[in-house]
């Protein structure tokens, strides 16, 4: 997908200049050209041999950029690329290309660069948190420019916190996104819309170390959020017990049991547009959760535990969903399926329902395959093939993009 691809790479200033070295192995093992520039922060960090000898291309700094006879340095590698990827971006250069400012190299370059810009920030979370910092990248990403936010980890201060630049695999993923949507644009887009997703098992407690839940990994939902930020949304994911890793750039909201998810859905309902109900909730919970631990020698062979219905997120939801909100519920049945489906489309008030054969252990909880049916009222069912979980997730945000669009 990104063989050939001309693949500009700024380090800049900061501890995490070491992983863009692996960033430069997996761009040149996939086929991409890659060429390094590196502010002087970042030669405080590593030498640019190391860049070169991956990229066989010789590194681009301050100190070696200049106009020669035939080329301006800047203006000619501006023009080469296809990707500039700032990797990482400390909050000085994510300044600079806030505010047009070009007073080095990397700065100069960036800012000639008509192509796309992809940022991955690097940062203390204090820096990282600072007003000026978040409005420089709420700037930098209403130009357009791309940004796989840092997540929570251990910093060079010593401590655990927001700032730690992602791995490089993830940047590998986020890039080959980017060029897919560039070499096959969607025909719908979710640009400017904020899109709400529930994803994994939720848990309902027996006593203080025992409950029930269900065999749902979580797979369907982040694939469903990676695919609705894929076509533009601002997605939120509202994480139960999920399995797979969630992709940057994603905000997530952890919970556990069904009551928490649906305080989070109902809270989070108010600033968003779409909701999509991937998670696989918990029917019932325990009328009482014991304080303590059961034992097993206060019981006989046999013991009787009561439960009653949860609370019904969606039906919930219907009662304060706005007329330009839209909802997507999922059906996951063993048996008549498009009969129980339909019901719960009319009964939840949704938009879109998603119906998938849990029964089938080739497409039900935890495996990677899926088939669904696409219910909408007045409209004929679309019964998808047998498919990998994220192809299915970009059909189902496509048809939620169509139908917005089209309101």
């Amino acid at each position: 997908m990104i063989k050939n691809l001309n693949v500009a790479l700024y380090v800049t200033g900061s501890i995490a200049a070491y992983k863009s070295l692996v960033m430069t192995r997996l761009l040149v093992k996939a086929g991409a050209n890659v060429r390094v520039l590196m502010t002087d922060g970042a030669l405080e960090f590593i030498q640019p041999l190391s860049f070169q000898a991956l990229s066989k291309h010789s590194v681009i700094t301050n100190h070696s950029a200049g106009m020669d006879a035939d080329q301006i340095t800047h203006i000619e590698v501006a023009q080469w690329t296809d990707l500039a990827v700032v990797m990482p971006a400390d909050a000085n250069t994510i300044a600079k290309l806030a505010n047009g400012i070009a007073d080095d190299v990397i700065s100069t370059t960036l800012l000639a660069t008509d192509s796309q810009k992809l940022v991955v920030p690097a940062m203390n979370d204090h820096m990282l948190a600072n007003p000026a910092t978040q409005r420089n990248l709420a700037t930098i990403k209403q130009d357009g420019i791309a940004i796989i936010a840092p997540t929570i980890g251990f910093l060079a201060e010593g401590y655990a916190a927001p700032g730690r630049m992602v791995e490089p695999e993830l940047v590998m993923e986020r890039i080959q996104t980017l060029v897919k949507l560039k070499q096959t644009p969607p025909t719908h887009s979710l640009r400017g819309r904020r899109v709400l997703v529930t994803a994994g098992a939720t848990r309902q407690p027996i006593d203080p170390v025992r409950f029930i839940t269900n065999a749902s990994s979580g797979k369907m939902g982040v694939s469903v959020a990676k695919a609705a930020a894929d076509l533009g949304a601002e997605v939120t994911l509202i994480c139960a017990d999920v399995r797979v890793s969630i992709p940057a750039g994603i905000k997530v909201v952890n919970v556990v049991t069904s009551s928490e998810l649906q305080a989070a859905v109902l809270q989070l309902m108010k600033t968003n547009d779409v909701l999509i109900m991937t998670a696989a909730v918990a029917d019932f919970q325990s009328v009482r959760v014991q304080p303590q631990k059961i034992k097993k020698a206060a019981q006989s062979d046999t013991f009787t535990l009561h439960f009653r219905e949860a609370d019904d997120i969606l039906k919930a939801v219907a009662k304060i969903k706005r007329s330009d909100q839209y909802t997507v519920g999922f059906a996951a049945e063993t048996n008549d399926l498009r009969e129980n489906a339909l019901k719960k489309l009319r009964s939840k008030g949704l938009d879109l329902l998603v119906a998938n054969d849990v029964s089938n252990p080739q497409i039900g909880f935890s495996s990677d395959d899926n088939q669904v049916t696409f219910l909408r009222t007045d409209h004929a069912p679309i019964q998808t093939k047998v498919l990998p979980k994220p192809a299915i997730a970009e059909q189902l945000v496509d048809l939620v993009a169509q139908d917005l669009n089209q309101k």
